[in-house]
Parts: structure tokens; sequence; C-alpha cells
């Protein structure tokens, strides 16, 4: 296939944050050449469990069970109101199982979609955004809700109850930020008419559904990686081959880069210094702060080498995917959609976005700061 340079920008445009891992990474190298100690930077259960993981969710997703079930949910009289209450805890609670990416691409559709049949399309960029934060927020509730979480999980070894000590109570206090946000959205009465939708192919969903209990049991360390990780493989070679092409390859590639770059940074003495003495005296701005510039993900991958303050990183880069829109890659899923369904709506929808995402974040860190 030809590379024109046409194509090469839309990747760069299209794949930014990987691009700026990978440069990042090579930029390492000059000061840590290249050497066998590098695999030494790799979780390769990480890898293998984000692997595994999506696969396995995007294989749920395209059985339809999500949309039937908002469906049932939101068809019929209702106030506009309620369809935004719905329409935003949807994505907070499925974004605990499903992720936060999945969660948006599932139901932000959904919401222009039934916003639009409610004649209420002139709340969509709100309640869009409010759908953005509650899927950032409710991810943050469970190791499988985010990459960055699975990350921290696994890297400082957590076991369930110091996980949800720490997140949950935050998780609570974002549900009821959420609830109030949807005040906001007058109770007056609408109708959604809306037939069953077909075309689901739900003849994988006890499989996968045993894949996805697979994959919990593996967070949890009740089962070894390599046993799911073979599982997995298996299956979709054998039986769901499509879900190759499901996978995020870039965010698997993002991971190894950062963790070249996290790695080699870790051995530059002025570096290492420097990023350990923001960690010890600053640790919860810091992390914020940088998930705002390269988002949370890598945010979380380059810090946790820095720290061993494990609920500081929990917390400072799930909430630093509040504020800007590359602070959490799935908020640019959400501006993307919302843009292809209103070409001339992004102006006014990136300001909604920043009003309410930094009010959000300016509640939560001062109540994680407090705390």
């Amino acid at each position: 296939m030809h590379l024109s340079p046409a194509r090469i920008l839309n990747f760069i445009r299209r794949e930014a944050v990987l691009c700026c891992a990978a440069l990042a990474a090579l930029a390492s190298t000059l000061f840590v050449p290249p050497s066998a100690a590098y695999i030494s930077y790799f979780d390769f259960r990480v890898l293998c469990l984000l692997f595994c993981l999506m696969a396995v969710v995007a294989g749920l997703r395209g059985c339809g069970l999500f949309e039937a079930l908002a469906l049932r949910l939101l068809r019929g009289k209702k106030t506009l109101r309620f369809l935004a209450l719905m329409l935003v805890l949807l994505p907070f609670f499925s974004s605990m199982l499903v992720t936060n990416d999945v969660a948006l691409l599932t139901f932000v559709p959904f919401a222009i979609l039934i916003l639009n049949m409610a004649d209420a399309s002139a709340y969509a960029p709100y309640i869009i955004v409010l759908q953005t934060v509650a899927a950032n927020l409710g991810s943050m509730a469970t190791p499988v809700g985010n990459p960055q979480n699975l990350f921290l999980y696994n890297r400082f070894a957590l076991s369930p109850a110091d996980f949800f000590r720490t997140m949950l109570p935050l998780a609570a206090a974002s549900l009821a930020l959420l609830c109030m946000g949807v005040l906001f959205v007058p109770p007056r009465a609408v109708t959604v008419a809306m037939g069953d939708v077909h075309g689901y192919n739900t003849r994988r969903l006890p499989a996968l559904s045993v894949l996805f209990v697979l994959c919990l049991l593996c967070v949890f360390r009740v089962a070894p990686y390599q046993l799911l990780t073979a599982v997995v493989l298996a299956m979709l070679t054998l039986f769901m081959r499509d879900l190759f092409r499901e996978v995020d390859y870039s965010l698997l590639l993002t991971f190894v880069f950062f963790f070249i770059f996290a790695g080699n940074m870790g051995k530059i003495g002025g570096v290492n210094a420097l990023l350990s003495a923001l960690m010890d005296k600053h640790a919860l701005p810091t992390c914020v702060l940088a998930s705002q510039v390269v988002s949370n993900v890598p945010a979380a991958v380059l810090l946790a080498g820095f720290s061993q303050n494990w609920r500081v990183l929990l917390t400072g880069t799930n909430l630093g995917g509040l504020g800007t829109p590359i602070a959490s890659l799935a908020s640019l899923i959400s501006l993307k959609l919302y843009a292809r369904s209103a070409p001339g709506g992004t102006r006014r929808y990136l300001l909604v976005f920043s009003a309410v995402n930094v009010a959000a974040l300016a509640l939560l860190y001062a109540l994680a700061a407090a705390g």
C-alpha cells in the first residue's frame, strides 16, 4: 500500500497518542541504548489481559445485549429528565465492566438516536458530555473499568479490598454529582416510539460470557493469565476470527512504547530525581496535570515508576480523565460521535464539555485532596 503524505498525516492525527509514545520511547533510547534489559520493562500480564478483555468485550457489544436492555428502559412515555438520567447511568454502570471506551461507543449513538426521536436534540451536547463524564468516573470503580486501573492493580499487586476501599467512595460521590447534573434538564414529557431492534447475534453470548468471567478471575489472580490468553486465542481463531479486528492494537502499542519510555526515564538520574520529588511532595496534582497533557493511561504508566503511593496514583489518574478532551482517550470518542451527528455543533459541544469537566474535576479534586 502506498504511504502518501496525506495517509501519514491522517494516521498521525488519528493516533496522536500512539505517535507521541513512539517518539518518546525512541528519544529515550538515546540516553539508555537498547539492550536485553528492556525485556524487564514490559508487563506481559497487563498486555495479555488487555488483549483478552478488548476482544471479549467487543464480542459482547456485538451481541447487542446493552442496546436491548437500554431500549426496555427508555421506550414509551417518559420525562426528559428521566430519559437523561437513564442515558447517563447506563454508561456509568456499564463502564465498570466493559470499559469507558465501549460504554461510550455503545450509548452515545444510542443517546443521539433517542434524543432525536424525543424531539430533544437541543439537549444532546449536555447529555452526551454527562455520559462521557459518567463513563470516565464509573470506570474507576473496578480494576477492569479502564486500562490504567488494570495496570496499577497489577503493578502494585493490589487486593480487591484495597482497590475497592480506595475507589468506591469516590465513585459514589461521582454518582451523586452526576445525578445533580441531570437536574439541569427540564422534566417535560416526551415519548420514545421505537420498535424492537433486530439483527443481533446472541449465539455467541454464552461462550463470551464464560470468557468474560475467566477474564475477571485472571484479573483477581484466581486463574493464570497464560491460561486465559491461550483459551481466548483458541476461541477467536476457531470460532470468532472477526474479533481480532476489534482489538485496539494502538492501545497495546502505546503501552509497549510507554513501558520503554518509563523504564528508560527511571535510569536517567536527573529525571528520576525530579519525578520522584514531584510524586513525593505533589503526587495528586502531578497525576492530574500529567493526565491533561498525555492522557491518564500513559500518565499512570509513566508515574508509577516514581512512586509507591498507589492510592494517589489511582485517584489522580482517574480524576485526571476529567478536564481536557485528551485527558481520557474515551472523551475523544464522544467528541467524534457527536461531531459526526451534528457537524456544525462541535464548538458548542466543546464549550459545554469544558464547563462540565472543569466543575466536576474541581469538586472531586477537592474531595480527594481533603481525604
